[in-house]
């Protein structure tokens, strides 16, 4: 029997309270990057830049100084240094020094920042946290104003003089030591650093960026400078590797004041595509005007606009060969484009917003490109056709490579589970399977899934605990046998060989609701393909689908329409409160839906939030950080029958931090 530690005291004085930016010194890694501290200087520049998006700012520099420190200059507004009226402390400390603070969440009439980037409230108070100095000047209101911080804290309080004759009217300056400490290198990378800066000189027109490095010594510093008139288009074709198929397809369309009940006044994007038929491609995406390296909700909303404009003009003209089905991609993969979205309240993927997941960005970007091909491939037939030849010829190579021979057992092809609801396509690369609880979620997720790519097999109540079951015992189970079958991989151990030559399906995704029982069946689920087919999760094909918990009817507020939102937990319904509250929503004027079960969900509902590969959030399964054997010993004490003192363990340390679901 495991002995208790008798020497740990948990009470009251364990509990730590994270004050001011401590948070971000314990664990930078949750607020940025930490291999270099581009991170934290982009959070500068964005800032400068959001004043030239609002149309304050025609200049944006940047200094390498040769003592390791970066500048970033700008000619906007200034930032506010009077006392909050509220915290009546100086507003140009607290947007330094306060996580979750500035003018970008002031998004109802007359706010500050309609459109910004700086949307989850860390921006340059992570920054702060993490240099060894920081000088902030700001230029406002015939004064100059300055502050400086060490690690986040004042130590040169702030000071006010007049400006001096001839000394600029208004802007910001701040220069930022980083502390080397918090990252893998402190060396900045300067070609990522040109390419971030030459992209917002493209995605602001007009606007100058400056970018100089000071040299050692008595050296003159070099300095690059960036202004595009044409934007979009002269950057896509200056960084082109190969010559377009056909002239670009480029656009740009944003909502009016009558169309508020669809989007928010100005939202609505840019874009410039060239198709090409061979060499590398060029995709780069952003949303006012911070980079989304990793897309999201935008890129797939242009990836669907295109899709249905020329599968619609394919389809006009009847120039798809019998037999072949066209799918997105084979649009989209010879598809180099730039794309540039303005969305009033982007949400982002983490804090250092490589992906955009806000849902109404599909929609958005989507309802304006494809209207707007639609015209075009019927204006230019001819080169509609030549583009349509190439989409064709793509369909062609993806479903001769994906063509395979059915695996037979025994003699005889093996027969698929009677309750699967099987996809058409064969191609591994776009075939996933949910296994979804019950039969009544099963009808949902049948009517709201794609056909094409989708399928669904209902699991009858929690599957065996099969921790301990011995691998020939397994099939004697019916809906353990379901599952095999249905994938296509026999049940195995970690070192063993394994034929995949039969697998059906790259992705295999557990969905169940979103309470406590429906977490017990994702655990058991989770059981029996570590214990059973580890190679599966090894090879990234197990999937946990992660449907919300509540949905918020939401009333029209400031510029924003009335909109059905979601939420995963408590913690993003009430996220999601307080942002209806920032943008003007009266207290209690919104309607809370909780879901008992996704039987309870419409199909369309499902697809939204769960089902659609652009707009749902599927988490992948690997081990624990730590490795194979680590996750071993920590389901062992969850899933095994003589684990009983583990587990009481387990919860007398961690019991408190489980939330009850009653």
């Amino acid at each position: 029997m495991p002995s208790i530690k008798q020497n740990s005291h948990y009470g009251e004085a364990s509990i730590r309270v994270l004050k001011g930016l401590e948070p971000v010194k314990q664990r930078p890694g949750m607020y940025t990057r930490t291999d270099n501290p581009l991170h934290i200087v982009q959070e500068v520049i964005d800032n400068a830049a959001d004043e030239a998006l609002a149309g304050y700012g025609r200049k944006v520099a940047v200094t390498l100084h040769a003592d390791g420190s970066v500048s970033v200059d700008d000619d906007g507004r200034g930032i506010p240094f009077g006392l909050h009226p509220e915290e009546q402390v100086p507003v140009l400390e607290i947007v330094f020094t306060r996580l979750h603070a500035g003018g970008k969440f002031d998004k109802g009439a007359g706010g500050a920042y309609s459109f910004s980037g700086g949307l989850h409230g860390v921006g340059v108070s992570v920054t702060n946290a993490l240099a060894k100095r920081l000088h902030v000047t700001v230029w406002r209101e015939g004064q100059v104003a300055t502050l400086a911080f060490s690690g986040g804290d004042v130590i040169e309080p702030l000071q006010l003089r007049r400006a001096n004759h001839g000394e600029r009217k208004h802007g910001t300056s701040v220069r930022v030591w980083p502390d080397a400490k918090y990252f893998e290198s402190a060396e900045l990378p300067r070609t990522e650093l040109m390419h971030l800066l030459r992209s917002k000189a493209v995605l602001m027109p007009g606007v100058i960026v400056a970018y100089t490095v000071e040299k050692p010594g008595d050296k003159p510093p070099e300095t690059v400078t960036w202004q595009y008139e044409r934007g979009l288009r002269d950057y896509l074709m200056q960084s082109l590797p190969a010559d377009p198929l056909i002239p670009l397809f480029e656009g740009e369309q944003f909502a009016t004041a009558g169309e508020t009940e669809n989007f928010a006044e100005g939202e609505g994007a840019s874009w410039c595509v060239a198709f090409t038929d061979e060499g590398g491609l060029l995709r780069e995406s952003y949303v006012n005007l911070i980079p989304t390296v990793a897309g999201g909700t935008h890129e797939s909303g242009l990836k669907d606009g295109l899709f249905v404009a020329i599968k619609g003009f394919i389809d006009l003209h009847a120039l798809l060969p019998k037999g072949v089905k066209l799918m997105p991609d084979d649009v989209f993969s010879r598809a180099s484009f730039v794309l540039s979205a303005k969305v009033l309240d982007p949400q982002f993927q983490g804090q250092i917003k490589e992906r955009l997941n806000s849902r109404d960005a599909l929609r958005l970007v989507s309802g304006y490109v494809r209207p707007a091909l639609e015209l075009w491939l019927n204006q230019h037939v001819d080169l509609g056709k030549k583009l349509a030849d190439l989409v064709i010829r793509q369909a062609q190579t993806r479903q001769r490579a994906s063509q395979k021979v059915e695996k037979r057992k025994g003699g005889g092809v093996a027969v698929l589970p009677g309750k699967l609801t099987d996809c058409e396509s064969r191609d591994l690369n776009l075939n996933e399977v949910f296994l979804v609880e019950g039969d009544s979620a099963g009808g949902s997720a049948k009517m709201g899934r794609n056909k094409e790519t989708q399928a669904v097999l209902p699991l009858r109540g929690k599957v065996l605990n099969t921790w301990e079951v011995d691998r020939d015992r397994l099939f004697a189970n019916t809906e353990i046998h379901d599952i095999a079958v249905a994938v296509g991989v026999d049940p195995h151990g970690a070192s063993d060989s394994v034929d995949f030559s039969g697998l059906r399906y790259g992705k295999v995704c557990i969905l169940s609701d979103a309470d406590v029982d429906g977490s017990h069946i994702q655990v058991l689920l989770l059981t029996l393909f570590f214990r059973h087919f580890p190679q599966l999760v090894q090879r990234g094909h197990v999937h946990i689908a992660r449907p919300p918990l509540y949905r918020i009817d939401a009333p029209a507020r400031g510029k924003r329409p009335a909109a059905k939102l979601y939420a995963l937990d408590e913690g993003e319904r009430e996220a999601t409160l307080d942002k209806l509250r920032k943008e003007g929503a009266r207290e209690g004027s919104w309607a809370i839906s909780r879901f008992k079960g996704l039987g309870e969900m419409n199909a369309d509902q499902l697809w939204e939030t769960t089902l659609n590969p652009e707009t749902r959030r599927l988490l992948p399964v690997n081990w624990d950080g730590r490795g194979f054997d680590a996750t071993g010993v920590a389901l062992s004490k969850l899933m095994g029958k003589g684990e009983a003192q583990a587990r009481r363990d387990l919860m007398e340390l961690h019991g408190d931090e489980v939330e009850v679901d009653v």
